[in-house]
């Protein structure tokens, strides 16, 4: 582990990987929830569209009365009949097409929230690890010029060039504590938005292990495009309602029939004789006035909205992955110019700085400007790592790639 690392451990206490933050968000992140009641939503009213209606019971009760030939005779007339409603054949078949897409829907939400929630969480994780390292960084110049500082004010400066040389020193000592202060407050938002993602208290502490990330090349932006246009979840989304909405037209046309409701009616009347009717009764509404045409013609203009929304989307999504992947690949050869030891040998420059620079041997402005470049030599590297880990995410959420493109693991001490 670097120095500036083992700074953080000891000054936060425990640490933790990135993949043991994922693995916490996962477990615990409340919004899983949210997805999983949509989906059981979504399988109920599948239950719901595959049912026939309800039966309906009729009755009526009267009396009765026959005059005729100068008699007459009184008595009570009632009938009861039991009708089932039968829907026009198919429309049952496509509401449950209708329903079955709902639930596909529910799932793809569920998939690409989960999706979207690790690459989130590894990418705050980073962000937060990187802002404690650029804090570490910066407190620890700060604290050089500080000390340095306190030496000089303690002698009596012989001339102009101390004096100025001092507050040089004290001015750029200003500077790193006010970095150290900013890269602290980007480490607090960065864990505010972790810890909300994990479902904790939002004034947990937090540090993350000192974590070095490995980047695979990835594969042609025509590979990625294919993968795009199978796998992408947007895309995937859309296509699902288009062919929703294709039922839902369907749907609309069969509506135009009516549905038939059938079944037994008895009837009975008693005035003098006795008389009973059984049979079997049909109903059903006739077409005339409304035949859906304003149904169909509005599911039919929204099957062209949908259409047009998976091609733009598809144009839409073919340009973020070619502008991920430039991305990504600018970052890879940034990366591969870099020194193994890039961070350990710009510490060891401003150390040596600052020994030979209280010898006499080094001028002030090659003691400021070797502390400052070993400040921004860090924030550098750290944020070059962070920006290709984003476009790492991003392509791995427009593609679906199965390998990853990055690996993490906990550096040794």
């Amino acid at each position: 582990m670097s120095v500036v690392a083992a700074e953080v451990e000891a000054t936060n206490g425990s640490t933790t990987t990135l993949d043991a933050l994922v693995a916490d968000a996962l477990a615990q992140n409340p919004e899983f929830k949210f997805y999983e009641a949509e989906i059981a939503a979504a399988k109920a009213d599948r239950k719901t569209a595959g049912l026939l209606a309800n039966p309906e019971l009729n009755g009526s009760v009267g009396q009765k009365t026959v005059r005729g030939s100068g008699l007459s005779s009184e008595g009570v007339a009632w009938s009861v009949s039991v009708v089932q409603p039968f829907e026009w054949p198919g429309r049952i078949g496509l509401r449950k097409a209708i329903a079955n897409r709902d639930i596909e829907l529910a799932e793809l939400g569920y998939e690409r929230f989960k999706i979207a929630l690790v690459g989130r969480v590894r990418a705050l994780a980073f962000g937060v690890f990187a802002a404690q390292e650029k804090a570490a960084t910066a407190r620890e110049v700060a604290d050089r010029f500080q000390a340095l500082r306190e030496v000089l004010v303690q002698r009596d400066p012989a001339g102009l060039t101390p004096l100025l040389e001092t507050s040089v020193i004290e001015a750029t000592e200003l500077t790193m504590q006010h970095k150290a202060s900013e890269a602290a407050l980007a480490t607090q938002a960065s864990l505010l938005e972790l810890n909300q993602l994990r479902g904790v208290a939002p004034e947990a502490h937090l540090s993350i292990a000192s974590t070095h990330l490995s980047f695979r090349p990835a594969e042609t932006v025509e590979s990625l495009v294919a993968l795009a246009r199978t796998n992408n979840f947007e895309l995937r989304l859309r296509a699902v309602e288009l062919r929703q909405q294709g039922f839902r037209v369907e749907l609309a046309k069969n509506e135009r029939f009516p549905a038939l409701a059938i079944g037994p009616t008895i009837a009975e009347e008693r005035a003098g004789d006795r008389e009973r009717i059984i049979g079997v009764g049909v109903t059903l509404p006739l077409p005339l006035w409304n035949q859906n045409k304003g149904n169909i013609e509005a599911a039919a203009a929204r099957q062209v909205q949908a259409e047009v929304s998976l091609k733009v989307m598809e144009r839409g999504i073919r340009r973020k992955v070619v502008e991920a992947a430039l991305t990504y690949e600018t970052k890879l050869r940034e990366m591969t110019r870099w020194r193994p030891d890039s961070v350990q040998h710009f510490r060891e420059a401003a150390e040596l700085a600052d020994r030979h620079y209280r010898l006499g041997a080094v001028p002030i402005s090659t003691y400021v400007e070797l502390q400052k470049q070993y400040l921004e030599a860090v924030e550098s590297l750290l944020d070059t790592k962070k920006e290709a880990l984003d476009a790492a995410q991003n392509l791995e959420l427009l593609t679906g790639l199965t390998q990853p493109l990055t690996s993490t693991a906990k550096e040794e001490k």
